[in-house]
């Protein structure tokens, strides 16, 4: 498969700390981000690409040459003028026959780009863009997908969002040839404006998410994040292909404050102090996923709709103040029946309804999380023995204090005493 990157831009954002070179060849930690580029695609048997060059674009070909010394095979388009982000994709309609993956020059990434592929081929589309959460989806434009992971809206950052899931385009494309057909000349466009977002209509975009590391370092900020994350080795811990480590969260008393079940969306405040606590999760390098039952499915109290619409304002507060959450699991059985207006097909004795372990395994798998080495944290009893049947390493909170953290053994012993408010077990 043929990679192309879109190396181009002038990078005006970024100017205050470079203005000598092309912001793809900005270092990081003595490295151009070109170079991250190429090595994370090189190790994963990706070495034919096509690299688009503009703005002091002699700088990239000089430094990059034909790749050989990298291990890989590099030809270059040079844009005699500005085409904006897509335009010169014109010129590949003669070269690229299959599909075909499309980078963003200013990203440092590590991801399983064949598990991307693969999502792509299953999809059976003409694209599929990367999308995850990120810390900053307030000045970024948000991707909004059905069931099937198919694109129904792509809201800009200036916008009226209301409450959404936080779930920003990567800068990392799966392109179907299929697509160039929409180029007559080489002339400038815009790739999201121009190419992507007319695909919603037809039904013909589609995303894939992942947790795997891509940050942009458009912006001073930006870049001095991405250098911190670097130097601690995040991203290529983030890489799906490797164990990855989790901090499971229960939602209601931990994350939101506990007012019983949440039926009306204006009850769900957060905990005072959360927002910096799932902070520090998102620097060290966990995933952080929320683990929550939700009976009130199917009690009838709540609907599908009514509950996503909470968890979207959940990830926009926690947006808001630069934070967010990896994914979202939620058990809606409840196998007592009796309830006024109750769905039966949800009165089930499920697997996934803690204390069972079902929702932290579902996890487990779609990450590919270590499960010895994760956390789970909740307010109650059931929590604590989700965490324990699957495996995890366990925190008990309660009312502000830690009440946890010690061993399986201990806690079971705790949990199954009722020994909840002894001093012996307070941390």
């Amino acid at each position: 498969m043929k990679v192309v990157i879109m190396a181009g831009g002038m990078g005006t954002r970024v100017m205050s700390l470079n203005t000598q070179v092309p912001k793809p060849m900005i270092e990081i930690c003595g490295k151009p981000v070109l170079l991250y580029q190429i090595e994370c695609l090189k190790k994963q048997g990706y070495t034919d690409i096509i690299v688009v060059i503009g703005h002091l674009g002699h700088m990239i070909e000089e430094f990059l040459g034909d790749g050989s010394k990298w291990g890989v095979n590099i030809t270059y388009i040079k844009e005699e003028r500005p085409l904006g982000t897509a335009g010169a994709l014109y010129y590949l309609k003669e070269d690229i026959e299959d599909d075909f993956l499309l980078l963003n020059g200013d990203i440092i990434f590590d991801v399983d780009i064949e598990r991307f592929r693969n999502v792509h081929k299953q999809n059976s589309t003409l694209a599929t863009i990367l999308t995850h959460p990120n810390n900053h989806p307030y000045d970024s434009g948000i991707i909004v997908t059905g069931d099937d992971n198919r694109v129904i809206r792509w809201l800009t950052k200036e916008e009226k969002r209301g409450w959404h899931k936080n779930r920003v385009n990567a800068g990392m494309h799966m392109i179907s040839p299929e697509l160039l057909k929409v180029f007559a000349c080489p002339e400038e466009k815009d790739l999201d404006r121009d190419i992507l977002k007319p695909l919603i209509v037809e039904g013909k975009l589609h995303v894939y998410d992942s947790p795997e590391y891509i940050k942009d370092m458009g912006t001073p900020e930006r870049y001095y994040e991405v250098v911190k994350d670097v130097e601690a080795g995040l991203p290529a811990r983030r890489n799906l292909r490797n164990k990855q480590r989790a901090i499971f969260l229960d939602r209601d008393g931990t994350i939101n404050k506990y007012v019983g079940f949440i039926r009306n969306i204006d009850d769900f405040v957060l905990v005072e102090g959360v927002s910096d606590a799932i902070k520090r999760i998102n620097r060290s390098g966990y995933l952080c996923i929320v683990i929550t039952n939700q009976p009130v499915i199917a009690r009838g109290e709540l609907t599908i709709d009514e509950l996503e619409e909470i968890h979207n304002k959940m990830e926009t507060l926690l947006g808001c103040n630069g934070v967010y959450v990896d994914d979202i699991f939620y058990c809606p059985h409840h196998p007592d029946r009796g309830f006024e207006g109750e769905r039966i097909e949800y009165k089930i004795d499920c697997a996934c309804r803690k204390p069972k372990p079902g929702m932290i395994l579902q996890a487990a798998e779609k990450y590919n999380i270590d499960l010895a080495n994760s956390w789970m944290i909740g307010d109650s009893e059931n929590d604590v023995l989700a965490g324990i049947n699957a495996g995890c390493k366990v925190a008990l909170i309660g009312e502000g204090q830690v009440m946890g953290a010690v061993s399986y053994s201990d806690l079971l012993t705790c949990v199954n005493a009722g020994l909840w408010e002894e001093d012996k077990w307070l941390r």
